[in-house]
């Protein structure tokens, strides 16, 4: 697949490194390694076990990272139940963008897809409640990223576009098991739907040269 040129005005592409699947006990030195690697701020998968069956890290570990790593954009991506609760333990802590999930503002129903549709359908949204947590996060002084995941039908962030700073869409459904982070195999694609923040995960932590990748990903919007 030949890579899709950049539209005119198109803003420059950001790559996050989701540390995740990095060494969790060295924590801070994989975070410095990312930065130094070219990344242009951290992404911070937090689940709790409701909204996902798994359980990461919280507040007090943005916490702890914040005065290490002074100048660095932390995005948390909140894959959790209430996201409106964790707004202030978040912000307190230092982070600097709250990306949170729309399906819990979701009427979630039965399946329309026949016998082999195995996801619940998502429904209408409650505007009002997602609204007032956009309005809450940016009271505490964070950017504002809104989620979808795979089953998720696009048009229902449509409303939210012009009230937040990113869109968050998943390759994979959140939680352990798969990494749905972006590759230097996968970036054409990402580049042609017209994606101009790269969440990568595996393929920057566990290369020996995450300069590499970095430069490898970015270069499609080059060329």
């Amino acid at each position: 697949m030949q890579p899709q040129q950049c539209q005119p005005h198109s803003p420059p592409v950001k790559v996050a490194a989701s540390i995740l699947n990095s060494d969790l006990a060295e924590l801070h030195s994989e975070c410095n390694r990312m930065i130094s690697a070219g990344s242009d701020f951290l992404h911070l998968d937090v689940m709790d076990g409701h909204f996902v069956p798994n359980l990461t890290f919280g507040h007090p570990v943005v916490q702890c990272l914040r005065p290490k790593l002074p100048g660095v954009l932390l995005e948390v991506h909140m894959m959790v139940s209430k996201p409106r609760q964790w707004v202030q333990p978040m912000a307190s802590a230092g982070a600097n963008q709250y990306t949170f999930h729309l399906e819990p503002f979701c009427q979630i129903g039965s399946t329309g897809g026949g016998s082999d549709s195995s996801s619940p359908a998502i429904g209408n949204v409650d505007t009002e409640a997602c609204s007032e947590c956009i309005r809450h996060i940016r009271e505490n002084g964070m950017r504002v990223g809104l989620g979808i995941s795979p089953d998720t039908p696009v048009h229902l962030v449509f409303p939210f576009v012009e009230s937040v700073d990113q869109i968050l869409v998943m390759t994979v459904h959140p939680g352990f098991g798969v990494d749905g982070g972006v590759t230097p195999d996968n970036v054409a694609q990402c580049a042609s739907a017209g994606a101009n923040v790269l969440v990568s995960g595996t393929a920057l932590i566990k290369s020996p040269d995450p300069a590499a990748v970095v430069a490898r990903l970015k270069s499609v919007y080059k060329s």
